[in-house]
């Protein structure tokens, strides 16, 4: 019998990882990093909930490091089998990988300062350079809709998800042995919009015994919009932002979501719908995503422009060197600057961030979800004042949203892509998703005739037993690793927030207040 085991992403938007179990093989599907709270952030630091030696195969359904970032940990603790993934993913994961072990090293070292300084001894990182070159060596891709077979026993087959140049939904057919007949299962992997720029909309087929859905956007709806729509609410904050007379900041994603800014200003200063501005990509990694994107074009859909000038428009600065970033912080109005990471929590974002949210002239324009307790989404849910490399800086720079860059299915879409792959024999899993999400999609389902009994929503490291045509049955679920109420907001946050309160009363306060405030703090602290 088939047991299915959720590793990660159970009421939570990240650390993607699903292990099955057929008693002959072991194999995952996704090993992705945990982003968000300090405290899920942790979890990346911990060990894995199964033996790594152990684990014949993976399965990637695309290269977001919420889906592949732990891959090289994954290596680093003894895997070695083969990772099986389409072209574009393989050809993505050359250049995201080891920039993901950079920002490992980098960051542990800036850590590790402090911590010298504060008489605690240093950390190691997560993995290291070293670690991502072999996890490359073990890339295996494969075409859309092309059936495979991993070991025997398994077939395995891709099809489109609408995500990101690569990502794909997994088909599978398990053939256990004494059974009469085949486990047929289908994780959805993270599911793309029915209007998106590069991709045609998710497929899939149809009837299956198990789904395992994502469930990001399960409680929300987009407002109706096309990709012309989409332009022009692009070209409106520009324009806006670019007449107040400061630089316009972008966090993005490095990988598809930058590229289609990239091709939407472009196409808006081609046309002259926006001030004639220069346009700074800030990140190596979206330079070289951008170059697998070119190799790519011939597979794209909705470009305007022939593939020999696809994101070379003549404002277009794609930047690499440290060097070349540090000069943009000297540009001070009329520039359009696009950083990662998406929710500026690393990368040279955060220092674009240090140079303009405090001019009120400037804009910082968020296009992405914003996984809760991240800095992107403290900024955007309206504080104040932030916290970045540990000093506080006023938010005065004009916060603007636009929701339809989104990659991910809203609830509708969400809907319609389960629907049309029932019947379910045997259930649906709702994950990659925070409960409320979880929750609404799920009703929403039972209102549209689905049966509410045979649909779940995973808990950390819980088990289901799985055979064809009934409905899992759950082996139950250990200590959680995570308490999922803490991955949105923590005591992180509240040391944050209370920092940057203490400072505000401060420098609010008459001399002889701030001698009594903190009187009060060391008197309680005393008592603690």
């Amino acid at each position: 019998m088939t047991k299915l085991t959720f590793c990660g992403a159970a009421g939570t938007v990240t650390g993607s990882c699903s292990l099955l179990d057929t008693g002959t093989h072991r194999f995952l599907i996704d090993c992705g990093l945990f982003q968000g709270s300090k405290t899920t952030q942790e979890l990346n630091y911990q060990d894995f909930p199964f033996d790594p030696k152990s684990i014949d195969f993976l399965i990637l359904t695309h290269a977001h490091i919420d889906h592949s970032g732990l891959l090289p940990k994954l290596v680093k603790n003894g895997f070695n089998g083969q990772i099986y993934a389409t072209e574009a993913t393989c050809d993505l994961l050359k250049f995201m990988l080891p920039d993901s072990a950079y920002i490992q090293e980098s960051g542990v070292k800036r850590l590790n300062k402090n911590l010298r300084r504060r008489g605690r001894p240093a950390v190691q990182p997560i993995y290291t350079m070293p670690d991502a070159e072999l996890t490359l060596q073990l890339l295996k891709h494969h075409a859309y809709e092309e059936w495979f077979s991993p070991r025997d026993g398994i077939r395995v087959r891709f099809w489109n998800a609408g995500h990101l140049l690569g990502s794909a939904s997994v088909e599978l057919t398990i053939t256990e042995p004494g059974s009469q007949e085949d486990l047929s299962l289908l994780f959805s992997g993270d599911i793309g919009p029915e209007e998106k720029a590069f991709h045609p909309e998710p497929d899939a087929p149809v009837g299956y015994d198990y789904i395992v859905c994502e469930s990001t956007y399960g409680n929300r709806d987009r407002d109706d919009y096309t990709l012309e729509n989409r332009r022009e609410a692009l070209r409106d904050v520009l324009t806006t932002g670019l007449k107040r007379g400061g630089n316009v900041v972008i966090p993005s994603f490095a990988v598809e979501r930058s590229q289609e800014l990239l091709h939407d200003i472009g196409f808006l200063l081609t046309h002259g719908e926006i001030p004639q501005s220069d346009v700074y990509l800030d990140s190596p990694l979206a330079k070289k995503a951008t170059e697998v994107f070119i190799k790519h074009a011939g597979a794209l859909r909705d470009v305007e422009v022939d593939e020999a000038r696809l994101f070379r428009h003549e404002r277009f600065h794609l930047v690499h060197s440290l060097e070349e970033s540090k000069a943009i912080n000297r540009i001070k109005g009329g520039a359009i600057i696009i950083s990662a990471s998406g929710m500026c929590t690393a990368g040279r974002i955060k220092h674009h961030l240090i140079n303009n949210i405090y001019r009120p002239e400037c804009t910082v324009l968020f296009v992405g979800y914003q996984s809760p307790g991240t800095l992107g989404q403290i900024i955007s849910s309206g504080a104040k004042e932030v916290r970045i490399h540990g000093k506080s800086y006023k938010v005065r720079a004009d916060i603007r949203r636009l929701g339809n860059y989104s990659a991910h299915a809203d609830r509708g879409e969400l809907l319609d892509w389960i629907q049309k792959r029932c019947p379910i024999t045997g259930g649906l899993f709702l994950n990659h998703g925070e409960d409320d999400s979880r929750q609404e999609l799920r009703d929403r389902l039972v209102q549209r005739g689905l049966d509410g009994d045979r649909i779940y929503m995973p808990q950390f490291d819980e088990s289901f037993e799985l055979s064809a045509g009934t409905k899992p049955l759950s082996k139950g679920t250990p200590k959680p690793r995570l308490d999922v109420a803490h991955a949105a907001h923590d005591w992180h946050n509240d040391y944050a927030e209370f920092m940057l309160g203490l400072t505000t009363k401060i420098e609010k306060s008459s001399e002889d207040e701030r001698y009594q405030l903190l009187k009060r703090l060391k008197e309680t602290l005393g008592k603690v």
